[in-house]
């Protein structure tokens, strides 16, 4: 049996309904409790680990009695549940289809290859995708933004990947370059926040795609409850930003 294009539509507004309902409940307990707002973001893991904690502490220093509601997901499904109604705000990458979502620029990196300090690459300045191709790969897991298009990339050379462990995050990815398991692909941010002391290289990507944008995402502005919208500002300020 399968739904009727009627039954995916009431579907999906039951799911609206009933998470509202349940929102309005947390929000009303949290008000006895004196917490003033709640914000409910999904947020990609580069956005989680490059930038949030740098822009998130002069937010709540303004707004102490807020709380925030932070879960991280793969920019498309960051899509998918803001569509849905599972939080007000998203951040998710530029680069997948955010349908009819409003959409707001937010923070750029650059996607680097790690590899240990005595892997051939090492001395490189920079590097294309297609030439790491050679190089066993620690890939990230298989629906994040950054192994989608890395795959896409070495299929458009005619290559594959020759990924020897999937991994759920940047450190992990760090971790096993660091154990010889192969060369890894992150941002250039979170290389510099998770590669202390690893004896670790990071060679620039000089494909164009590697220098990335992420965006911040909602379904109606306007109708943001007051503390999202504060957010929302705040994360949209150019001041959030690091010269």
């Amino acid at each position: 049996m399968a739904l009727t294009p009627a039954g995916e539509s009431l579907l999906h507004h039951a799911r609206v309904t009933l998470l509202n309902v349940e929102k309005i409940a947390v929000d009303m307990a949290e008000h006895a409790r004196g917490v003033r707002g709640h914000v409910r973001m999904l947020a990609n893991l580069s956005s989680i680990v490059e930038f949030l904690p740098d822009d998130l502490p002069g937010f709540f220093r303004s707004h102490e009695l807020v709380r925030l509601d932070l879960q991280e997901r793969p920019s498309a499904d960051v899509v998918r549940g803001v569509e849905e109604g599972v939080a007000e705000i998203g951040i998710c990458s530029a680069d997948v289809s955010t349908r009819g979502l409003e959409r707001f620029s937010y923070r750029r990196d650059r996607l680097v290859i790690v590899v240990r300090s005595d892997h051939p690459l090492a001395s490189a300045r920079d590097v294309s995708f297609a030439d790491t191709l050679d190089y066993d790969h620690v890939g990230l897991f298989a629906t994040s933004s950054i192994y989608l298009r890395s795959q896409y990339t070495a299929q458009q050379i005619g290559k594959s990947i020759r990924l020897r462990v999937h991994v759920p995050g940047f450190d992990a990815v760090c971790r096993m370059v660091q154990a010889g398991m192969g060369i890894g692909l992150i941002p250039d941010r979170a290389f510099q926040v998770l590669s202390h002391g690893m004896n670790l290289t990071a060679v620039e990507l000089s494909d164009d795609w590697a220098d990335r944008e992420l965006v911040l995402v909602a379904r109606d502005p306007a109708g943001l409850s007051a503390t999202s919208q504060l957010m929302l500002d705040h994360l949209r300020l150019p001041g959030t930003k690091p010269h």
